[in-house]
């Protein structure tokens, strides 16, 4: 992708329940498409910041943010922080992002306010990851707004596809009101154990589901990629070698391949 001839491919990394490896999801395979060379810059959408903490940065000490952004205070090309990964940047998230459903919903057309953002100005991107908050409110409403594609990490527990049929809904509803390009980029299987025979069950059910939707490449559940955040890296860097940094390599092959495709 030539960042000097087209837009920047916008994806939303979206599950309306916690804890599923989205945060995880955004922030590895945004390191992996930079570790190739690629321009990616991440968009932390969530109140929890998980992403911003993912990379070492106190979102506290930071003047700007999306909230602003969100907001119109400001523009994104002034609230972008690189990190220490080339080729890989930041808007960071804030708390206030908590009340902003509640903000939005009082303004006309809400679900327009991170579209405008982007559309406003040129960003020498090839890729932008919007880490959406763990609920279908009007933050995740303003990230399918604003995004080409979709990729919902699932995980291999029980009950997991609760949630996600809601989560499918509000796609729909999104394509068919305000942005009729979206698409599914692909389902994500995360913490796959394959120790337990309900992992495999799982995976399973979600192939029947999704079909070819599902991306080969399956995150296992890795000790490794849950402490890396702790210590504000991604798992490529933390623990290069782990079975964890190796699947999300491999996911990123397999995104890459998908644009070529195109």
């Amino acid at each position: 992708m030539n960042v000097l001839e087209s837009k920047p491919h916008i994806i939303a990394v979206s599950n309306q329940k916690g804890g599923v490896g989205k945060t995880t999801t955004a922030v590895n395979l945004a390191t992996a498409l930079a570790a190739v060379d690629k321009k990616v810059l991440i968009l932390d959408l969530d109140p929890q910041g998980n992403a911003t903490v993912s990379f070492g940065i106190d979102r506290n000490s930071t003047p700007k943010n999306i909230y602003q952004v969100l907001m119109g205070e400001t523009k994104i090309s002034s609230t972008i922080i690189q990190t220490k990964i080339p080729n890989l940047s930041v808007v960071v998230s804030s708390k206030d992002l908590a009340g902003a459903d509640f903000e939005l919903s009082h303004q006309q057309s809400p679900q327009f306010f991170l579209k405008k953002a982007i559309s406003f100005e040129k960003l020498n991107y090839d890729y932008i990851f919007i880490d959406c908050p763990p609920a279908v409110g009007l933050l995740t409403v303003n990230a399918l707004v604003a995004a080409n594609s979709v990729i919902v990490p699932v995980q291999c527990e029980y009950l997991a596809l609760e949630g996600v049929a809601d989560l499918m809904k509000t796609i729909d509803r999104v394509k068919r009101n305000f942005n009729h390009g979206l698409e599914i980029q692909g389902i994500v299987l995360t913490m796959f154990d394959s120790r337990t025979a309900l992992s495999e069950v799982v995976a399973q059910d979600v192939r029947s589901y999704f079909g070819n939707k599902v991306y080969n490449s399956i995150i296992p559940r890795n000790v490794r990629v849950s402490e890396a955040p702790s210590h504000g890296k991604p798992i490529l860097l933390y623990d290069f070698r782990s079975k964890g940094a190796q699947a999300y390599i491999s996911l990123a092959g397999e995104v890459l391949k998908q644009e070529a495709s195109k």
